[in-house]
């Protein structure tokens, strides 16, 4: 190799070193909206395509990343203003259900009554959600900025995202950027899953729910259709975390139709049609994650970083999904775990003693005579 050449990648390995030292102390600086910062870093890389459509349609760079950030926007105003709502407006709604349930439950179990004691249950969840709609009122004015923040953030990465990109992969060598490539291409269709996929699945879940809830003859009807559709980004479980709740509450009031049609239409429709309806639809670009992986990159993202989690969660956990299958590739090519252990099982034993040569073959005095 020339010593300019060997020069030229020493100097942007150290350029990528400086890099990687400021991004970490600017992202413990920035810990506070740490965040908001993953979150518009995340929709741009969706929205990244959006942006080239229209640029194709003949806008301008600017102007198609502004259309682009509109979309952000108001797709971030329609998911979080349901939620605003909900825990700021009808959280009273919420409690006067909480009040209205009776503080002792009976159950007959073999004609022997039990009586379950729910009271302090009951005040429990009143100070919680009374205490939560404060907390909420209180955080509201730095949410706003966090907003704001996150418009502005997206509106940058769209407009210089080529450069920033450009940036990101330069310290690799170019016999590596086919594993950057791939491995960004199924960040790319974990983020479409998740953002794209389940927001279809939980508008559609929300669109469903509300009126069957309204013609059920609940008073909290919009205010059930929002949970309903937040808890669909719970994966494998969903709504019927919700569901299954409101049916044995019917069951336990002694209201056995109102649970069997709950539990019945609220399943069917609520908790599974939106799934098997709206998901199939848009599932062709999505990254193929099992749900089983994707509850665990879920929960495990949620407990460690908070809300921001349920999208980073799943997105490293496709990564590493992707990192391992390209090193199965690369170590076996083609040949699967299957083959690999049918052919261990196939060749014979190497302790085995030699089988008994035969009498031409032995090389014995009586052979040879």
């Amino acid at each position: 190799m020339a010593p300019n050449a060997s020069g030229n990648r020493n100097r942007r390995y150290v350029l990528a070193g400086i890099v990687a030292t400021l991004g970490l102390v600017t992202g413990a600086i920035l810990l506070e909206v740490l965040g908001t910062i993953l979150f518009a870093l995340t929709v741009a890389y969706v929205l990244v395509p959006v942006q080239r459509w229209l640029g194709r349609r003949g806008l301008s760079e600017w102007t198609a990343a502004a259309a682009a950030t509109a979309v952000g926007f108001l797709s971030a105003l329609a998911v979080f203003s349901p939620i605003v709502v909900t825990l700021y407006i009808r959280v009273e709604e919420v409690m006067a259900v909480v009040e209205s349930l009776p503080s002792e439950i009976p159950i007959a179990v073999f004609d022997v009554t039990y009586t379950v004691e729910v009271a302090e249950v009951q005040s429990l969840a009143l100070e919680f959600l009374g205490s939560a709609a404060v907390s909420f009122a209180s955080a509201l004015p730095v949410l706003a900025i966090k907003f704001a923040l996150f418009v502005i953030l997206l509106f940058a990465l769209l407009l210089e995202g080529d450069a920033a990109g450009r940036a990101a992969i330069a310290p690799v060598p170019h016999e590596y950027r086919d594993i950057v490539l791939t491995l960004a291409k199924r960040a790319r269709e974990t983020l479409y899953a998740i953002y794209v996929l389940q927001l279809a699945t939980s508008a559609a879940t929300f669109l469903v729910g509300y009126p069957l809830f309204w013609l059920l003859g609940y008073d909290a009807a919009f205010t059930l259709a929002v949970v309903a559709a937040i808890l669909q980004f719970v994966p494998i479980i969903g709504p019927s975390l919700l569901i299954v709740p409101i049916a044995l509450y019917h069951v336990a009031a002694g209201e056995l139709l109102a649970a069997v049609l709950v539990g019945i239409l609220g399943v069917g429709l609520v908790a599974w049609f939106p799934d098997v309806g709206v998901r199939p639809r848009l599932a062709r670009r999505s990254a193929g994650l099992p749900g089983s992986l994707y509850f665990v990159g879920f929960t495990g993202g949620l407990f460690t970083l908070g809300a921001i989690g349920i999208v980073v969660g799943p997105l490293i956990v496709a990564v590493f999904v992707e990192a391992v299958d390209l090193l199965a590739e690369e170590v076996n090519g083609d040949v699967t775990f299957t083959d690999l252990a049918a052919d261990d099982l196939e060749e014979p034993p190497e302790n085995l003693e030699a089988e008994p040569a035969s009498p031409d073959e032995s090389g014995s005095p009586i052979a040879d005579d």
